[in-house]
């Protein structure tokens, strides 16, 4: 399978998520008298994410040694999840955030191949792999911050070029504890 149709894949399975996780979003009250809400989080718990930019998040040493570009290009598919990508010679490094959704609220509103939580940088947090992605070379790893999500990507430029789950819980084991609060 060539590097670009895997890449197609990726990001069709990854549209497809975002999607479905955008229609199971829980609602939530602005009456301000139900304070135990259906939604995980709400758009005031996740304003901490307002002013967090993805896209000058790492210094450019770490993107070095991630074996990145220090440039950073538009990472975003969809308006919810605005973010910045960083190529490099066998990955694709991506961070993403998402002010209405948490590591919590992931684990039931995607479809996931594997969805392991764990802590990372002191933060709740869940190494994924999409639904249909497995083998694929890809892997996001979610830290919930500012009341909402941040979202590691490492895609391998080829299916074996890079060991996407260790080295993206590595970069976000490395950076997590900056995340907003």
């Amino acid at each position: 399978m060539s590097t670009f149709s895997r890449s197609l894949i990726a990001t069709a399975a990854g549209v497809a998520l975002l999607g479905l996780s955008a229609c199971s979003g829980g609602g939530s009250s602005n009456d301000g008298n139900d304070e135990t809400s259906a939604a995980p989080t709400t758009a005031a718990s996740g304003s901490g994410l307002a002013s967090f930019d993805p896209c000058t998040f790492f210094n450019a040493d770490e993107l070095s040694s991630f074996g990145v570009a220090t440039q950073s290009e538009d990472g975003t598919v969809v308006s919810f999840e605005p973010g910045c990508k960083w190529e490099g010679e066998k990955m694709i490094l991506s961070l993403l955030k998402n002010a209405d959704e948490t590591v919590a609220s992931y684990e039931t509103s995607g479809s996931w191949d594997s969805y392991t939580k764990k802590t990372i940088g002191g933060r709740s947090a869940a190494v994924a792999v999409e639904s249909g992605a497995a083998g694929q070379g890809g892997c996001t790893v979610l830290v919930d911050a500012g009341g909402g999500v941040a979202i590691y990507g490492v895609d391998g430029v080829l299916r074996d070029s890079v060991d996407a789950c260790p080295e993206a819980e590595k970069i976000a084991s490395q950076t997590a504890s900056r995340l907003p609060e």
